[in-house]
């Protein structure tokens, strides 16, 4: 038994229960850091944010079709905070990003090594064609 509860301890993804959590908000265990910044900063991170953000809507989501009317007046309804949802979470997505990296221990200004890579590419362009202008 102590066998089972070191391994779960040391898991380095979160498990469906413990991903519903971190959509909420909840801090994973440290052993999962790198899939916490893998998440935040990968690749497709603002896909992952978009779905993630949604999770803690969907009981609202779920009583919205419980609504009297229509099905198509319902699923208006339902459609317009999930839309309403989708702007706040696009709106708020940096500073949300940066808190749940903060509270994984992890830095709040970490970006992603592409874009980072991209960012200094473009910056080295901009500097040599206005150097040779300013000459």
């Amino acid at each position: 038994m102590k066998t089972l509860h070191k391994i779960k301890n040391q898991r380095t993804r979160p498990g469906p229960l413990q991903w519903i959590g971190y959509s909420f908000g909840r801090t994973l265990p440290p052993t999962m850091q790198e899939w916490v910044r893998n998440d935040l900063t990968g690749n497709r991170a603002v896909p992952r944010h978009l779905v993630r953000s949604l999770v803690p809507f969907m009981p609202l989501f779920a009583l919205g079709f419980l609504l009297p009317g229509p099905f198509v007046l319902t699923g208006s309804v339902v459609l317009l905070g999930v839309l309403l949802a989708l702007f706040y979470s696009a709106a708020y997505m940096e500073p949300n990003r940066a808190r749940r990296l903060e509270r994984h221990g992890l830095p709040a200004d970490l970006q992603n090594p592409r874009t980072t890579a991209r960012i200094k590419r473009e910056k080295e362009r901009y500097e040599q064609t206005h150097r040779t202008q300013v000459r």
